[in-house]
């Protein structure tokens, strides 16, 4: 299959004039929200999606539209191509093998898998490489916390079901991480190490290399967070040396349904399988069955064909737009917005101040309002920002607050669309009456 490419040059920083026409493949950047010029502000959560991402997915449909690696005829042999010219795509993109990447549901199945796959090799019979991944008490799986609730409650299961116990990296007031604690807390005893790799709260980039160093150095496994990094910045999972990192398809600009887990060949072989069935398996007895290698025994039943496709296409929207650009853009766009922010009385931003490097969002209180009507205020003026813990609560918690507001920016954001967001934020206490209340 033919994926259409982005209609604008790779090459010099971006700017303006280029993002205004990369919004052009993005339609429902035209729309009108409350009788106001939609100003899309929420891709921490859900991206938009380029013409050709769609247009990749409806082909699929009209013309190769069958199972995979289950038939021989021509659909058949079609479809199964653009399944696995697709994870040749998306594992390029991240800097990964073929086999080294399992299609997942989204960032969460992929960690739950993970979590769940080393459950059982904690329990009953495996195989003695599978072993390696059985958990006891005794043994210690360390978080951080400012984790995405999905990067915290399958560990919080596992060391439930195994015996294990849960520890956590802690963070400064400025929502970095306490590096000195973290060399505490790393030890011996560590099996696994969780963390982000972009907060999803407060933008910090965490320091990938010098945590898996340290834990390598014990022994410990890493699982990486890359719902955050993926889709803003360069990421070669080889270059950071993580054993394992997850992802999802709907914050890079590619559809609902579809993840990566990326694995390293030798642990995902070694792992046994989470879910079990059909299309997974290499030989089947009323008694006992036998495995494939992975990625496929990690992907029972029906897979996300068409959706696979589609991210192929989005990675090769972003790639051909160029990743070291749209990271330089957006924190180009994360400091202006930070910056902003700091200038309105009061106004308090979660993380660290202007001029600390950070990703292209902020995530800021507003005295005396209420998360919630802070949204909607801003959407009655098309502006469109996320509100609440977002599914971070125990970070909000350590921060002082239940919830907050989240501005969040990609390559189809502009400066001016940034200025009209702290143009609209300026007014919120004022209209809510709440003028001279103490952050």
């Amino acid at each position: 299959m033919i994926l259409k490419s982005a209609s604008h040059p790779h090459d010099g920083p971006l700017n303006d004039t280029e993002v205004l026409r990369i919004r052009n493949d993005f339609p429902i950047l035209e729309t009108q929200v409350n009788g106001k010029p939609l100003v899309y502000l929420d891709s921490g959560a859900t991206s938009q999606n380029p013409l050709s991402v769609m247009e990749a997915e409806q082909e699929y449909y009209e013309q190769r539209n069958s199972a995979v690696h289950r038939g021989a005829h021509t659909l058949a042999v079609e479809a199964t191509d653009v399944f696995e010219d697709a994870r040749s795509t998306v594992a390029a993109f991240i800097g990964a093998a073929d086999n080294e990447l399992v299609w997942t549901q989204n960032a969460t199945a992929g960690l739950n898998l993970i979590a769940y796959s080393f459950g059982n090799a904690s329990v009953g019979a495996v195989s003695e490489a599978a072993k390696k991944f059985a958990l006891a008490a005794g043994d210690e799986i360390l978080v951080t916390e400012m984790e995405h609730h999905a990067n915290l409650i399958p560990w919080q299961e596992l060391c439930r079901r195994t015996g294990a116990t849960l520890r956590f990296i802690p963070i400064h007031d400025d929502g970095t991480l306490d590096m000195s604690a973290a060399a505490t807390l790393i030890t011996e005893r560590t099996k696994v190490l969780a963390f982000t790799h972009v907060s999803n709260v407060t933008g910090v980039i965490n320091p990938v290399a010098e945590l898996t160093a340290m834990a390598h150095a014990v022994g410990a496994l890493v699982v990486l967070d890359a719902c955050q990094s993926a889709p803003h910045l360069p990421l070669d999972v080889k270059a950071l040396n993580v054993d394992f990192a997850v992802f999802s398809g709907h914050k890079m600009l590619g559809p609902t349904g579809i993840g990566g887990l990326y694995g390293r060949a030798e642990l995902l072989d070694s792992m046994p399988p989470f879910l079990t069935g059909g299309s997974m398996i290499t030989t089947v007895t009323m008694e006992e069955a036998a495995y494939l290698p992975a990625p496929q025994r990690f992907e029972a039943g029906t897979q996300p064909i068409s959706q696979a496709a589609a991210l192929a296409a989005a990675c090769n929207y972003l790639s051909e737009t160029g990743m070291e650009r749209i990271h330089a853009w957006e924190a180009e766009l994360g400091q202006r917005l930070v910056k902003g922010l700091e200038g309105i009385e009061g106004i308090r931003v979660l993380g660290p101040p202007s001029g600390v490097p950070r990703a292209g969002l902020a995530s800021f209180e507003v005295a005396g309002v209420h998360a919630h009507d802070v949204g909607q205020f801003l959407d009655a003026a098309g502006i469109a920002v996320r509100v609440g813990h977002h599914c971070a609560q125990p970070l909000h918690r350590r921060l002082g607050l239940n919830s907050s507001t989240r501005a969040s920016t990609y390559l189809y954001n502009t400066t001016g669309e940034v200025d009209a967001f702290l143009a609209a934020v300026a007014g919120v206490r004022s209209y809510f009456g709440v003028e001279g209340a103490a952050v």
